[in-house]
């Protein structure tokens, strides 16, 4: 007896592969430019840097919090 249309697989494409784990570095590379500007923006505030307290540290800072930010969106 032939199967009624109801009881027929459909097509399910391949699943998605696996994206590959970040390398050795990656890790210690995040950690240390959120280190380096956390450092800047504490080290602004308490007037050590030369010329501190100065907006440019402060922008520096903000630029390589965002930059490590965004590498940790990329950290598998």
């Amino acid at each position: 007896m032939p199967k009624s249309k109801a009881k027929r697989r459909r097509y399910q494409p391949p699943p998605k592969p696996k994206p590959k784990p970040s390398p050795g570095w990656f890790p210690p590379l995040v950690l240390g430019v959120i280190g380096v500007a956390v450092l800047t923006l504490v080290l602004n505030y308490l007037g050590v840097l030369p010329k501190a307290p100065n907006n440019w540290y402060l922008a520096g800072g903000f630029v390589l919090l965002a930059g490590g930010l965004g590498l940790a969106t990329q950290w598998r």
